[in-house]
């Protein structure tokens, strides 16, 4: 079994790709952990965390 890596989505992407990555690290739907991002916005936790995921790397291509 090869390890999973945690990458920021090509596919799955709205603003950098964070929340659709995380998703499918989590093998759940994207909408879901945008939900849980949006609610932890309102209390400055979530924007912050969004800001750092940033950093995470793109998935690799597949082509």
């Amino acid at each position: 079994m090869e390890p999973r890596k945690l990458y920021r989505s090509r596919e799955n992407r709205m603003i950098c790709g964070v929340c659709g990555g995380v998703a499918e690290y989590f093998n759940v739907d994207a909408t879901l952990i945008r939900l849980v991002l949006a609610i932890f916005a309102f209390t400055g936790t979530g924007i912050f965390a969004y800001i750092l995921a940033a950093i995470i790397p793109d998935a690799p291509s597949r082509y």
